[in-house]
Parts: C-alpha cells; structure tokens; sequence
C-alpha cells in the first residue's frame, strides 16, 4: 500500500485534528481507573463514604463525557475519509468521460462501468477506511490513557500487563500475511470442488450413460486433496490468531490476578489493583479484540479493492490493449490511470474454414465493455455464428488474440469458460429431466429463489405452470421450438457468466417476447450482452451494433452506421420491406 501514507501525509492536519479528540478520548479512560482507585484507597476503605462517592461521581462524569467527545472524533473522521472517497469517485468518472470524448459510441458502456465503480468499490473503501482509523485509532489511545493510570497508579503494573499484550500483538502481526495467504488457497480450493461437484451432478446421466462415472470420480481426487490441505491449512493458521487473540485478550487478566500478592508486597493497594483491573476490563481489552477483528476482516476488503484501483491489471496488458498504464493525481489521491478490461476484446484476429479458402475476417479489432448490449448483423453466411463461436472459445482464430474480462480465452478450461460466458444457439436444447434441472444446467447449485428470479423475469410463470412447476419432468418432444428457445433463455439468466451471447437464439419467439427477452437479459446485473440479431428490431435496442461485411467490418450506433455504412443501409432496408 504505497500510496496511503502519501494520502496520510496530505491530509495530516485532518489527522492532527482527529488525534487531539482523540487525547481528549484518553483522558476519559485515564480518569474511570484514576477515580475508582481512589474511590477505594481514600474514601471506602479509609472510611470516608463521601469522599468515595465524589471519586465516584467525578468518574461517572468523565463517562458522560464520552459522548460528546464520539461526537467530534466522527467530524474529524469525515476530513480523512471522504477525500479517498472523493478521489475513487473522480478516477471513476474521469475513465468514463475519457472514454467517452474519445469514442462517443462507446459511452454506455462507460456509464456502466463507472456506475458500479462508484455504487460498489468506493463504498466498499470508505466503509472499511473508517472502521480501521476508527478502531486502530481507539485501541492507540485507549492504550494511552490506561497506560498512564497504571504508571500514576503503580508503575509495577505496567510489568505485569504490558508484555503479554504485546506478545499477543506481534503474535497477532505475524499471522496476517500466512492467514490472507492460507484463506486465498481454501478459497480457491474449495471454489474449485464445488464447481466440479456441481458439473459431475449436471452431467450424472450422460455419464453413468458413457459408463465413465469411475474416470470421473477419479478427476476429483487432486481437488479433494487440495481441499483437503487449504482447510488444514487455514485451521492451524485460525488457532494461532485465536491463541494471540487469547494471549492479548485474557492473559494480563489472569497474571494480574495471579501477580496480586506480589503486587501487594511491592505497596500497590487495593484500589489501584481495582483500578488496573478496570483498566484491563472496561477499556483496553474490548479495544484491543475490536482492532483485531477489524484489521483481519476491514484490512483486507480495503487492500482487496484499493489494489483494484491502484494496480495495473496483469492480465490485461499486451501489445494492442487499448488500456494505457499512466499516473493521474485528482488532488485527493494518487492512481494509476489504467481502466477495467473490456469484457471482450480482441486484436488482430483472423478467421477462416482452412488453409487458402478467403478469411471471415481478417484484421479484426473489437473491444466491448463489461455492461454493455451489443448487436451483431451481416448477410446470411457472412460468419457471424463462427464470430460467436471464436469469441466463446469454442473455435480458435488462424491469428490474433481473443480476451474475455482482460484474460485470454485460448487455454481456459471448459469448466471456466462456461462460468465467464454462455452461448446460446438457435436450436434450443432442453433434456429429460425436471424444469429445475434444466434451468440450473449451468449453476447446479442455484437455489429455487434465483430460479424463480429468473422465470419471473423473462416472464416464464404461464410455461412453468403449465409443465407442473419446477419439480415437474419435462418431455423435449412435447415443446415447442419457442418453449425451448425460451427455457434456454432462463438458463443463461441462472447461469454465473457475465457474458452472454444470443446466437439467433431468440428467432422462434414472437417480436414481443424476443424484445422482452433481450431487454432483461440486458438488464441482469453484472451482463454483457451480444445478440446475433435476425431482426431490425434487435439492432435497434443494442447500445452498438457490428456490421461483418467480410474483412471490412463496421462497429458503431444506429444513426452512425447509417450514414457511414452501405452495408447496414441495405441490411435495414431490407427488414424495413420485409416487414
């Protein structure tokens, strides 16, 4: 994290500011000891009930206190948290309208992109920025004030209380690396047998048909294994944050008490072993579990996203990505210009049925941003289903580099790529099995709310009804092509993928409901969606369409395409005659 004590050193008056209500935090905790302390040693225990009672009172005021003084570490912290804020959402905004002034047709997409930066990732950043200054903030002086009172008190306790809290600190300290480490791999790992538990369970009849069911079982043993390890792993690394949370928490409770007679030889009363109990108890053991429960937890949702925001995507660098790697500072903070990944992209490519035969395309460049709505149109036999089929990674171009989300599609397992993007063909294939089942094919896991999400959105209630509901079986003969088209649908909106391609998919639904269709698919949270388009109708929704007219290509809006391509003004007039 580079880049955050710049951003602390920019805006230290803010945090001098939030320091000083802070000390005044601090004096509230150095009083409650101070005053029961000698509450005990100089009113009741020396028999002065009165004077007892004053330290009691002076005590109970100091508590009151404690409001007013939350009160001003809140208005402080808002000088520290709201510039970070400010400074993602600027970076946010500045990528979409750089990327819009550049390319106008390509403002939707930018809209997108942003508005999810700006409702999710900042947010995200400033809620977890204020609960660690707000929680590491009150442990330091917390520590402060109750380390104090000790050493007024009797500096002995100091000897007894200081070194296991900072043998469970450091203890503490050292497992936050391993155990970020240790969560990555579980999580990973488990992600992993889930996926192939969940696709052995959508394919089990195919292969107990094949007889292939062992060759399977067989594929899982290096993910049970690693599963295995990861769990293991993160077990042992959680007992040794659960021992330093113990030797910081409980331990100077237990050698304070254990240490009393000690202490008493040494001249330290009643009430000061009193107090340093209330010290331990009331302020800084509570303070201290609070700051470490939020720095494993907080900390590591912050790193997560500000590396999202500061760091270059990996993937996403080649020769030809339109994602340049410069710094621009928005006053706030300092980030490194680099925008998200297009959700597909390619550059270069090339694609032909074989050796000496014309290519399809050929010095092909596309780059389309997650969120946007994208039509494809061309004469018939032009190559806009092979299109579909080399951006899903079903068949690898002559040339080029095809990327989905920033990574390439070339060597991704079956298994990622159909959680990155789903193709749907014109023939609409459902199975024999339950409504269910052939709804969650592609998210075996999926539970009955998403599913019920799914067919309410595409507006499926009449069809599911008349088949018996989901648990009903379904019979593929009795369906129309239009059932089918329309269950597949559904299918895909279940589906994980954020990418999803509608290869004429839609062409036995009725205009009505190919429109209803496409316009919630569109709308799915997190989808980019690219249609093959067979109607006029279908192009006009899309926020930009791609006309394939052989190695000469045209991608941009309606209007745009209009004036600027012969081939989408015939295409248009020929829907526009053929009704």
């Amino acid at each position: 994290m580079p880049h955050v004590w710049p951003f602390l050193w920019r805006h230290r008056r803010a945090l001098l500011r939030l320091g000083l209500w802070s000390l005044m935090e601090s004096v509230q905790t150095f009083l409650v000891g101070i005053c029961l302390a000698r509450a005990l040693d100089q009113g009741f225990l020396a028999g002065r009930p009165t004077t007892g009672l004053v330290w009691l009172t002076v005590a109970a005021g100091s508590i009151l206190l404690a409001g007013p003084v939350l009160r001003g570490v809140f208005g402080q912290l808002s000088g520290l948290v709201e510039p970070l804020r400010d400074g993602l959402v600027r970076r946010a905004v500045g990528q979409a309208l750089r990327r819009a002034v550049a390319d106008p047709a390509r403002a939707a997409g930018a809209e997108r992109t942003a508005v999810s930066r700006l409702t999710q990732q900042t947010e995200i950043a400033r809620d977890s920025f204020a609960g660690l200054v707000l929680t590491v903030r009150s442990f330091l002086f917390t520590a402060v004030g109750a380390f104090a009172g000790m050493l007024t008190l009797a500096p002995e306790l100091l000897l007894v209380v200081v070194p296991p809290m900072l043998l469970g600190l450091v203890l503490f300290l050292l497992t936050l690396a391993p155990m970020a480490a240790a969560q990555r791999r579980f999580l990973d790992a488990d992600e992993a047998f889930t996926d192939r538990a969940g696709a052995l369970r959508g394919q089990l009849r195919d292969l107990v048909a094949c007889g292939a069911t062992g060759a399977a079982v067989d594929g899982t043993g290096v993910l049970v294994d690693e599963a295995a390890a990861s769990t293991r792993s993160l077990a042992r690394w959680t007992a040794v944050r659960t021992l330093a949370l113990g030797v910081a928490g409980q331990l100077p409770v237990i050698l304070l008490l254990v240490a009393t007679p000690w202490l008493r030889d040494q001249g330290v009363t009643t009430g000061a072993l009193m107090g340093a109990l209330a010290y331990l108890v009331q302020s800084l053991l509570p303070a201290l579990q609070t700051m470490m429960t939020a720095v494993g937890a907080a900390g590591s949702r912050l790193v997560v996203v500000l590396d999202r925001f500061v760091s270059a995507e990996a993937d996403g660098a080649d020769e030809g990505d339109p994602r340049a790697a410069e710094t621009v500072d928005h006053g706030s903070y300092a980030f490194p210009a680099p925008e998200p990944a297009p959700a597909v992209w390619c550059h270069g490519v090339r694609v032909s049925y074989g050796a000496g035969t014309r290519p399809l395309v050929e010095g092909f460049e596309l780059s389309v941003e997650a969120g946007e709505h994208i039509a494809v149109v061309g004469p018939s036999g032009i190559g806009k289903s092979t299109l579909a089929h080399v951006l899903s990674g079903l068949h690898a171009p002559d040339e080029g580099a095809v990327r989905l989300a920033g990574r390439p599609v070339a060597g991704r397992s079956p298994r990622e790529l159909a959680r990155t993007r789903v193709l749907l063909p014109q023939q609409g294939y459902v199975f024999a099995g339950s409504v269910r089942e052939n709804l969650a094919q592609l998210e075996p896991g999926a539970g009955d709310d998403r599913i019920a999400r799914a067919v309410a959105a595409l507006r499926l209630e009449p069809l599911v009804d008349r088949l018996g509901g989901l648990g009903a079986d379904v019979d593929p003969g009795t369906l129309s092509a239009g059932e089918r088209q329309a269950l597949c649908l559904a299918r895909a909106y279940v589906s994980p993928a954020p990418l999803l391609i509608l290869d004429e998919s839609t062409c036995h639904l009725d205009p009505a409901a190919e429109a209803h269709a496409e316009e919630a698919l569109a709308n799915r949270p997190g989808t980019t969606l690219i249609v093959i388009a067979h109607r006029l109708s279908s192009a006009l929704r899309a926020d930009r369409i791609l006309v394939l007219d052989g190695a000469d290509t045209a991608f941009g809006t309606h209007e745009s395409l209009l004036h600027g391509s012969p081939l989408y003004r015939d295409l248009t007039g020929h829907w526009n005659a053929s009704g």
